[in-house]
């Protein structure tokens, strides 16, 4: 499996041999979706919280007596039925929404989301990611190049895969290609650089991670991923 190289221009400087072990893994939905609620469960905070009748302030002596008055029996103004009153069956802090997960299974996942994007043509491999100086536009500007280059291809393959269809579907490939696609784009440096993530930072649509951080819900998150050589070569030999 072959995928281009670009540089930071979105020249093309080389190809680079993808393991099938790594980018090559069939899907599994159900796995893929019990890795992602993992996680969602593990970084979830309880922020609700509800007192009941014993612990809101107040209500220690009885409204009125039990008989007599031809009302109905109170024991405290702050029972549940009471303005002011606890609540019951309300959410509480002491709730667990953490769930366990194998760490292969979590690993496997990672690479079912990395190898759809392979097939999707959504991955876009740099030879490196630096920044001379901390600058937005700059960084903007090379993702707008990498952006045009990865749609070109991908509407190239489009074009490959319906050659033998109807003219309909051809024409609607024609169309996408005027369409202008919202940024969705994961960046993974295979190495921490302050100049590249406080120039990425403030992009709509742009997250950058380093490659120890690689975790399920962004790789779902965003649609597009741009990876460097090294972060390949790093995941190649820690997943192989």
């Amino acid at each position: 499996m072959q995928i281009k190289i670009y540089n930071q221009k979105a020249e093309q400087v080389g190809e680079q041999k993808l393991s099938g072990k790594v980018f090559g893994v069939k899907t599994n939905e159900g796995l893929v979706h019990q890795a992602m609620v993992a996680q969602m469960g593990n970084e979830r905070q309880v922020l609700a919280h509800t007192k009941t009748r014993g612990e809101v302030r107040g209500g220690g002596k009885k409204p009125w007596r039990q008989k007599g008055t031809g009302r109905a029996r109170a024991g405290s103004s702050r029972s549940p039925i009471w303005i002011g009153g606890g609540v019951t069956f309300g959410p509480r802090k002491d709730r667990n929404f953490k769930k366990n997960i194998n760490k292969k299974m979590r690993q496997k996942a990672i690479l079912m989301v990395l190898s759809d994007k392979v097939a999707n043509h959504n991955l876009t491999v740099l030879d490196k990611l630096e920044m001379k100086e901390y600058k937005t536009k700059a960084f903007d500007e090379m993702l707008v190049k990498l952006e045009f280059k990865n749609q070109e291809s991908g509407i190239r393959n489009q074009e490959k895969d319906q050659k033998s269809e109807n003219k309909e579907k051809k024409e609607e490939i024609k169309k996408e290609k005027n369409k202008k696609i919202k940024r969705s784009m994961l960046i993974i440096n295979d190495k921490k650089d302050e100049k590249t993530r406080y120039s990425g930072r403030n992009l709509s649509g742009v997250e950058i991670i380093n490659l120890e951080n690689i975790n399920i819900l962004d790789l779902l998150k965003y649609r597009d991923l741009v990876l460097t050589v090294g972060g390949i070569e790093k995941l190649e030999k820690q997943y192989k």
